[in-house]
């Protein structure tokens, strides 16, 4: 068993800005091992001083529509401009190996190679919860290695856009140019929780890319904005052709600065903070009922029953909750 890093000298690295004590950092979050898990929250609690400070920005989209292209473009446009970019990507992972497949590292290649970038695929699990935990504290440590816009990918459509939205600051939906069913289905709710909207590979069909925009915008007048102060503005651009993403940069300093003046960005982040905290005590508490030698003794039996119809599902949680004193 590999021994646990030494803290003050990780953290002193880190805040120096040592890319490998990032890495190493990440991998101590990421880790399921008790004794990781409480060094990583020491580790946080050593760098929460130097935390906070960068433009936290979240992106999804339905699959095609150029996200990483996207990514990688306005993040090279950053660093050239002096930021320092860091993209964590959570990739979809195979329900039977576990692993990433999407390998957003090998899809940045120019990025990658950026001395001011740095790029970390975090491979799902299948489990919200995990990604929430690992990203979250990813981000803190980004920070406080000193990088200044911190983007969170996710990939596909579906429950993750939420859990990714309440860990930002803002919140882009990437979607393409389209036909009739525009505003149905996924992409509806994906446009009620964004804070801006990027209609991408408008160089496809420039006609085509206005006209949805212009659909997008019509449907924004019907929802109910977030905040009074800002509607979700609606761009298009080309990430490949590196197109109109100086104005998508310029429309999300304007977030940043609207939303600071009226208060909102500051509480949004105490929100996070809050039902963050509360998801951690779920998650652990939730642990440890599952690991609970009663309850884990109890239930395989138990969750056969249920499933085989045989017991109620109420009835089997009133057993396994007396098992663990309750």
């Amino acid at each position: 068993m590999r021994p646990l890093p030494d803290l003050d000298a990780l953290a002193s690295r880190l805040i120096a800005g040592d890319r490998a004590a990032l890495a190493q950092a990440i991998t101590l979050v990421e880790s399921r091992r008790t004794d990781h898990q409480a060094a990583a929250r020491q580790l946080l609690a050593r760098l929460m001083p130097h935390t906070g400070k960068a433009q936290r920005l979240g992106i999804t989209g339905v699959p095609g529509a150029g996200k990483s292209t996207t990514i990688e473009a306005l993040g090279c446009n950053l660093t050239e401009a002096g930021h320092r970019v860091a993209v964590l990507a959570v990739d979809p992972s195979s329900t039977r190996t576990g692993g990433s497949i999407l390998g957003d590292k090998t899809r940045m290649e120019r990025l990658a190679m950026d001395p001011r970038a740095f790029i970390r695929p975090s491979p799902s699990g299948g489990e919200l919860g995990g990604v929430a935990r690992k990203t979250r504290e990813a981000i803190l440590l980004c920070e406080a290695a000193g990088f200044d816009v911190v983007i969170v990918e996710t990939v596909g459509v579906g429950q993750s856009e939420t859990v990714v939205a309440d860990m930002v600051d803002l919140f882009m939906a990437v979607l393409i140019p389209g036909g009739g069913d525009e505003l149905q289905g996924i992409k509806k709710g994906l446009i009620e929780i964004a804070d801006l909207i990027l209609i991408n590979k408008a160089d496809t069909d420039p006609p085509r890319a206005e006209r949805s925009a212009r659909e997008y915008r019509n449907a924004l007048h019907i929802l109910t904005p977030a905040h009074p102060d800002w509607t979700p503005p609606v761009l298009t651009a080309s990430g490949l052709n590196n197109a109109g993403l100086d104005v998508l940069w310029a429309q999300i300093q304007r977030h940043r600065e609207v939303m600071t003046a009226n208060g909102m960005r500051a509480a949004r982040r105490a929100g996070q903070n809050g039902r963050w905290m509360w998801a951690m005590v779920n998650d652990r508490l939730g642990r440890a009922f599952r690991e609970h030698p009663r309850v884990a003794a109890l239930a395989p039996a138990l969750e056969a029953q249920v499933l085989a119809g045989e017991v109620p599902a109420s009835l089997a949680a009133d057993q396994l909750l007396a098992a663990f004193g309750l």
